[in-house]
């Protein structure tokens, strides 16, 4: 058996045990009514929840397509674990409350199927869930640290073959070098596009930042950032890397990784960008495939 699958199931089995022994120390659902009973019913919340947390990998790996992987690194871990707790929770509430209603209704007319049940068992396992979630958070924050470090690391070598593609001379390109952005008033900024460093929402106005006679210039224009997307997306090396900010990742001097956040730091003017984890994925896209198209 796969080392991933022996830890799955590992991570599988304590989940659900502290899913267990929480319940045993509240006993919800009248479980203190069964007496020595409750520890056989118990035991059969421990299958339960078991089950569907082995039926929640397997839709996660068919259905949502997001299998269990390390190398996809620490955002994508994240992002699945999310997803696993947002399908998993309902499943197992669902589960527990149908073995109340079969079950444990026999003492316990409460018991019986209903809406308010099901939140009531939903509102009990989300709080586990929950509590899990954290301590698998805290028990992997090193190991999520050093592959964020490593990705940063990977990804600052695909940086650097970038901005030394882009320093050997230019090859014939379909989009033009030069281009004036306008906002919705009389406001205009012409710039070589190798020349803008990067863009920042404030407000109903964007701040373009580039340079000019080898300084950096900032000029406001009256704009959304949507717009400046749809006037910039047949450059592929501007991305969005922030809701705030588009940045040249031509300008992009190194990729920062610390503690759980990324940033950017720019050349010539030598400031930080942040980049969020939902643009993390775009970015990086973005630098690989200038890589690829630039050999």
């Amino acid at each position: 058996m796969k080392q991933g699958r022996i830890e799955t199931i590992t991570t599988r089995i304590i989940s659900t045990t502290f899913m267990v022994v929480a319940l045993a120390v509240f006993k919800p659902f009248g479980l203190d009514a069964w007496q020595w009973q409750a520890y056989v019913h118990l035991a059969a919340f421990w299958v339960i929840g078991f089950s569907i947390c082995m039926m929640t990998d397997v839709i996660l790996k068919y259905v949502v397509k997001m299998p269990r992987s390390f190398e996809k690194g620490a955002e994508y871990i994240i992002r699945r674990n999310l997803w696993f707790q947002f399908i998993n929770t309902p499943l197992v509430a669902l589960g527990i409350c149908l073995y109340r209603h079969f079950v444990l209704s026999d003492r316990v007319e409460g018991n019986l199927f209903s809406l308010v049940n099901f939140l009531e068992t939903l509102v009990i396992i989300a709080f586990c869930s929950f509590a899990i979630g954290l301590y698998w958070r805290f028990k992997y924050r090193s190991e999520y640290l050093a592959m964020e470090l490593e990705e940063t690391r990977l990804l600052n070598e695909e940086l650097k073959k970038f901005s030394t593609n882009e320093a050997k001379e230019p090859i014939e390109k379909p989009q033009p070098q030069e281009l004036t952005l306008t906002g919705t008033t009389n406001e205009s900024v012409t710039l070589q596009i190798s020349h803008l460093l990067y863009i920042e929402a404030v407000g109903n106005y964007v701040k373009v930042n580039h340079l000019r006679n080898d300084q950096v210039h900032t000029d406001m224009l009256r704009a959304t950032m949507k717009q400046m997307e749809e006037t910039l997306q047949g450059y592929p090396m501007i991305v969005r890397c922030h809701r705030a900010f588009l940045v040249n990742l031509g300008q992009v001097e190194q990729i920062v990784s610390h503690s759980g956040s990324t940033q950017l730091l720019i050349k010539h003017c030598h400031e930080f960008l942040p980049v969020s984890r939902s643009n993390m994925a775009q970015v990086r896209a973005a630098i690989k495939r200038e890589n690829s198209v630039s050999m």
